[in-house]
């Protein structure tokens, strides 16, 4: 959950899996799957693809009315060889199953963009490694914040629309921009309701776990005011750390190397803790009204994360053609784009394609 995340060191290797027959990866079983595979399940192999890792809570979260429906068709999902899956050892209580993309659901991506296995880059054994990795509760955890943002979206509050339209990888956010910056992840979020209207935000996110020095993540803002320059596109950077007093350290030493930057202006900072979400509510998430600016006086109120543009006002709205892409991206795309954070909306196996496509609002 969110306001609670699994840390790296209650993690001790996974368990191993009781033996399940499963059906073998063959080209007649992959024709099979032509008429049994959903966009939804589709949908479900690219999100793997892209984030390396999802939970079966998470998942379920993405795209499921609820766990049991989710727990039965991963199950059939793994027994196809689309998906694998492992879990954790934790210190308490029980990890729930880890999920991450098998070869059989590889060759069907794989075909679908008109490439082969190899092509894709897609190799078993490296990307079951995420089980053994010592950034696997790192990832989960970024994985998780977004995941919430879908939640959240796909559970509006009445008389609003909201979405996350646009959710990039670490692995991604390095192929564009690895040479300045590495952020955790690259987001935008749209919402719209009668009182403010359409609006849009878009951010890099440092996810703070808690156990990286606060004055190396000071240092990485001369990278992201590098990349403004070298761009002409100023992104807002969101820093999310766990605690209220972590939040309180970090901010002052963001602040003092913020304040050295030559032109402060190009790198708009605001921070959260997860503490300050409400475990108790329906659906906590990012969205919530928990952000502060750096440049926040004494005080002041928190926003909610569509109110981050007010404290901005010299940053213009997103204004990409191509949703999927953040501003200040590099022309070059990788071989496959991002798949929509949003599920498709139609899950009929045999629905003709541009059925099942992202909602739109």
């Amino acid at each position: 959950m969110i306001t609670n995340p699994t840390r790296q060191r209650a993690l001790r290797g996974h368990k191993p899996t009781r033996p399940t027959p499963r059906v073998a990866n063959t080209a007649e079983h992959q024709a099979v799957l032509a008429w049994r595979l959903t966009p939804r399940d589709k949908w479900i192999a690219r999100m793997l693809w892209e984030h390396k890792v999802l939970t079966a809570h998470q998942i379920t979260a993405l795209a499921f009315p609820s766990f049991r429906s989710g727990r039965m068709r991963l199950r059939e999902l793994y027994l196809w060889r689309v998906v694998d899956r492992f879990q954790p050892f934790v210190t308490l209580g029980t990890a729930p199953m880890h999920y991450v993309l098998a070869p059989t659901g590889a060759a069907v991506l794989a075909a679908e963009d008109g490439l082969d296995v190899k092509q894709m880059g897609y190799r078993h054994d490296r990307v079951f490694g995420i089980a053994h990795s010592l950034r696997l509760a790192h990832t989960v955890g970024v994985n998780e914040w977004f995941t919430a943002l879908v939640d959240r979206a796909r559970h509006p509050h009445s008389g609003e629309q909201v979405a996350l339209a646009a959710w990039w990888s670490e692995t991604r956010c390095a192929r564009h921009f690895g040479d300045l910056i590495k952020p955790d992840g690259y987001g935008r979020w749209r919402h719209h309701d009668d009182r403010h209207g359409d609006r849009q935000v878009e951010w890099f996110l440092e996810y703070d776990f808690g156990t990286e020095p606060l004055g190396k993540l000071a240092g990485k803002l001369a990278g992201y005011a590098a990349l403004a320059q070298a761009t002409g596109i100023t992104t807002p950077l969101l820093v999310w750390l766990p605690t209220s007093r972590r939040e309180a350290a970090a901010r002052r030493l963001l602040a003092t190397a913020w304040r050295e930057l030559d032109d402060r202006r190009s790198v708009p900072i605001a921070t959260a803790a997860a503490e300050l979400l409400n475990p108790e509510a329906g659906h906590p998430s990012p969205a919530d009204q928990i952000w502060l600016p750096l440049t926040a006086p004494a005080g002041a109120p928190r926003r909610p994360l569509s109110g981050l543009p007010d404290a901005w006002p010299h940053v213009p709205p997103p204004a990409t053609p191509n949703e999927e892409t953040p501003t200040g991206a590099d022309s070059p795309q990788p071989l496959s784009p991002p798949p929509s954070p949003m599920p498709p909306t139609a899950t009929n196996p045999r629905a003709p394609r541009g059925v099942g496509q992202p909602g739109r609002w």
